[in-house]
């Protein structure tokens, strides 16, 4: 079973965002309440949840790994200097070392801000964008800009093993590791099923999971009971992933591990959390759904 019960480790994650979800300016979370968009370029609203607090309650006490958070933004426009708008599809990648992650609402809210905001050209938005959130995260993002109707976000088959139509027994409302069994071997394995919730709103969040490994993979049956465990989970998207990845390697010790997560979008954001056991590029995989 779990290191932690599930109610004790809710209560550590609700105190977590309570302690966070408040920013410098007094104005109060963002997470959870209705908020009125900004028309005016303002960095502020970007919210920082720092990724100490979650990764306390992970077997260990601790994560250990490499990886990004890479965000997709659909809906990124600001003006040009003779006033017309500029649209762009961004691919944003914070580290996953940073000390703190971005609160989806308050990205979606800062890059509204810049939809009237006068840029001289491309490279200026860009720089602008990265500087403010670098800030918020503690560690330099990247951002890449592409065109609206770039081929690059087209959705395309995973390669591997999917695991949906497997039939394994789920009782537990919570991710239990014990459940995890391994087989001599390397693999990939996925599922359309990975559904959590999110920790304020308790809405629920949907992905697609992708689990690479090599010398020792876990079983089909085992994985996919683990991650059926996430469906009533309250974590946010990064946080889930790294419990997803730290049980795997504590559990069944592979030779190489790559824990990939591909979000729905919501809000016109996407994120993809990527975890490994070493510094490789993330897995460039997207689904038609997102």
């Amino acid at each position: 079973m779990n290191d932690a019960p599930r109610d004790s480790l809710h209560d550590s994650l609700h105190d977590s965002l309570h302690d966070s979800l408040h920013d410098k300016h007094d104005k109060g979370p963002v997470l959870g309440r209705q908020v009125s968009g900004n028309s005016r370029y303002d960095p502020s609203l970007l919210f920082p949840v720092p990724r100490a607090r979650a990764r306390a309650s992970l077997p260990g006490a601790a994560f250990s790994g490499f990886g990004e958070d890479v965000w997709h933004a659909y809906e990124l426009s600001w003006l040009e200097r003779n006033g017309m708008p500029v649209s762009r599809v961004g691919t944003l990648r914070i580290p996953a070392a940073s000390p703190n992650l971005i609160e989806s609402k308050s990205l979606k809210l800062y890059l509204n801000s810049l939809n009237n905001r006068v840029f001289a050209d491309r490279n200026r938005a860009r720089e602008t964008i990265v500087t403010d959130i670098s800030a918020v995260a503690g560690a330099e993002v990247s951002l890449e800009l592409y065109p609206v109707d770039s081929e690059r976000f087209a959705g395309a088959p995973l390669p591997g093993r999917c695991l949906d139509e497997l039939r394994v027994p789920w009782a537990d409302e919570r991710p239990d590791p014990q459940t995890l069994r391994g087989t001599a071997g390397d693999g990939v394995q996925y599922t359309h099923l990975m559904r959590s919730l999110c920790p304020v709103t308790a809405q629920p969040d949907w992905a697609t999971l992708v689990v690479e490994s090599r010398g020792v993979s876990p079983t089909a049956e085992s994985l996919l009971a683990y991650l059926l465990g996430y469906r009533n989970h309250r974590e946010f998207h990064e946080q889930c992933v790294e419990r997803i990845y730290t049980d795997l390697q504590r559990r069944l010790n592979p030779g190489y591990l790559s824990v990939q997560a591909l979000y729905t979008r919501r809000g016109g954001l996407d994120i993809c959390p990527w975890r490994c056991s070493r510094r490789d590029p993330p897995r460039d995989r997207r689904t038609h759904r997102q």
